[in-house]
């Protein structure tokens, strides 16, 4: 019989898959149509995630839970009814219970309500970002890490709306695109880094992450943007990485609730972001995994694009290395965006290797 770090090995070796779908005329059909046809590989994930299995759906199902999944669904579905019904979507698709979806979906904002019952497993999805804006480069590169469950349990979205906005989207199974990172045909990219806050920064019911980035998806500007995160009242914090090839520009907003928001414009000085807030001046969780991370990538060198990738690939620190390789948490890919070729390439193999997977043309 397989461990889950073998079966997590064999996974990592399928390729990404690429769907594409639409002009859709409505959001549910989007959803049903990812759904169906990811039926499998989100039934698996769901079959794998510990943390869905042994405290999101758990707690889901006690009676302390209802008045918090209550709040989430009526303030999420008010405010993105079309989100909402594109999760109802995959989750007729899939074939799988609708509480099932929406708490994989609001894991991030039902996770601090859980009781806590010794150390438990690691949740924070590590994330590391460098990005620079100078004369001789312009890009934001990207590992995009997270618990061992989603390990062969992720795909790409290329998806076409009616009213012919586009966008391509890395995205966990059954879950909206995207928690990850993504562009649309307006030439505006973001990635994300969870942040920790403190206990008390958390607001119960709030508008879930999720939901957030799918909405940044359809972003127009990169001002646009900052106004729809800027507009939601999140239950727990977050930090964007946005980037707009037009006006060549990066930005990184970092968020907590009560609609409390500090911009960063990365200009020539490279700016790394682990998963600890950096300017935005909140309560937040000391997490030694970030910490970790934030000291060794100042050590090293960042004068060119190169040396960013080496950064991104860094495995000097067995405890806590930049580019993971489990047994919990592991770095799924890496994604480069460079503004001045405009173009996203995805590695899925350590990023010093040069082994690319994928590249897209930006707008």
């Amino acid at each position: 019989m397989n461990t889950v770090a073998e079966t997590a090995s064999m996974e990592a070796e399928k390729k990404l898959e690429i769907y594409e779908i639409g002009p859709c005329e409505d959001p549910y059909q989007i959803g049903f149509s990812i759904g169906n046809h990811f039926s499998n590989l989100i039934r698996s994930r769901l079959a794998t995630d510990s943390i869905f299995n042994h405290q999101l759906l758990p707690f889901s199902q006690t009676p302390q839970a209802q008045s918090l999944l209550h709040s989430l669904s009526h303030n999420n579905s008010t405010k993105f009814p079309n989100h909402w019904n594109e999760i109802r979507g995959i989750a007729h698709g899939s074939g799988l219970p609708f509480l099932h979806i929406m708490i994989l979906n609001f894991r991030k904002e039902i996770l601090p309500f859980i009781p806590k019952v010794g150390e438990g497993e690691e949740t924070i999805d590590d994330c590391s970002d460098i990005l620079v804006v100078s004369d001789s480069m312009a890009v934001a590169a990207h590992n995009e890490d997270a618990n061992v469950a989603l390990v062969g349990h992720t795909y790409l979205i290329k998806a076409t709306l009616s009213n012919g906005l586009s966008y391509t989207a890395y995205t966990y199974a059954g879950e909206l695109p995207s928690c990850a990172f993504g562009f649309n045909n307006h030439g505006l990219a973001f990635t994300l880094n969870s942040v920790p806050p403190g206990e008390s920064e958390i607001v119960a019911g709030g508008i879930g992450r999720n939901f957030i980035s799918r909405d940044l998806l359809e972003a127009t500007s990169i001002e646009d943007a900052v106004n729809r995160i800027r507009s939601s009242q999140v239950s727990v914090g977050h930090s964007y990485n946005l980037i707009d090839v037009n006006l060549r520009r990066i930005l990184n907003v970092e968020t907590a609730s009560s609609q409390r928001l500090s911009l960063h414009e990365v200009g020539s000085t490279p700016f790394f972001h682990a998963n600890m807030y950096l300017h935005l001046q909140v309560d937040q969780a000391h997490d030694r995994n970030s910490i970790s991370r934030q000291n060794r990538a100042a050590l090293l060198p960042k004068s060119s694009k190169d040396d960013l990738l080496s950064l991104l690939g860094d495995t000097a620190d067995d405890e806590y290395p930049i580019y993971m390789q489990g047994p919990t948490l592991y770095t799924l890919c890496t994604a480069v965006i460079d503004l001045d070729e405009r173009t996203l390439a995805i590695t899925e193999a350590n990023p010093r290797k040069g082994e690319v997977s994928y590249v897209f043309t930006m707008a």
